[in-house]
This record gives structure tokens, C-alpha cells and sequence, in this order.
């Protein structure tokens, strides 16, 4: 909510999803030192249960597996509970929990297959 989001989309891949010319979704991914991050994802509250959060994270792990990861990490606030229970249903696990920039976070993996 509070960066920058020229620098963001000067400096990552940012992806967003349309529905009838309007923004409704979008992605931003980089890489950081402990791999594939997925920085950012977030789905205008009228279009959940849509599958547009589905697709966008699918084309996460797309993006990790064509630029060589096996894994795909990403953090959310540690009151966001729901959240955590979300990723853990579609594969990731927590490894770590930081307090960055003042936030609690829990980090989040998931491993991703490999290609067929």
C-alpha cells in the first residue's frame, strides 16, 4: 500500500488483470536473495471467487519455473490470518516470521513442480 508504484514497476514484473477495461487484479514479482518473491498480489474485492486470483498465481509459478526456480516465496502480515491459511491450502509452508519495516511478517514457500 504505501511503495512507490513507478519504482515497483520500473524495477519488477508486474502483470494485471482486466474485466470490461477496468484493472482488477494484479501481480508483481522479483527476485531477491532467497529466491523467487512474490511481492505483491491483490484482486478487487467484487472480482474474488472469480478465479482471477487463481490464474495470477498459477502465472506466478509459471513466471518462477521459466526463469529457473523450483520455488516460489512470498510474506504477508502476520494479523492476516486468513491469508496464511489461504497459501497453505494451495502448497505453501512458513519458514520464517520477521518484523521488517515495522510489520509482522510470516513468510511463506512453496515448492513448485517440475515441468512434464
Amino acid at each position: 500500500m504505501l511503495d512507490d508504484y513507478a519504482d515497483v514497476i520500473r524495477r519488477c514484473q508486474v502483470w494485471v488483470a482486466e474485466a470490461d477495461t477496468a484493472v482488477v487484479g494484479i501481480l508483481v514479482l522479483t527476485v531477491t536473495d532467497e529466491g523467487f518473491l512474490l511481492d505483491n498480489v491483490a484482486v478487487d474485492p467484487r472480482y474474488h471467487g472469480t478465479g482471477i486470483g487463481r490464474t495470477l498465481l498459477e502465472l506466478a509459478e509459471s513466471e518462477a519455473r521459466r526463469a529457473g526456480f523450483d520455488s516460489v516465496h512470498l510474506y504477508t502480515h502476520e494479523q492476516m490470518t486468513e491469508n496464511q491459511r489461504l497459501y497453505a491450502r494451495i502448497g505453501y509452508a512458513e519458514y520464517a516470521r520477521r518484523t521488517e519495516k515495522g510489520y509482522p511478517r510470516v513468510y511463506m514457500r512453496k515448492p513448485l513442480a517440475a515441468c512434464r
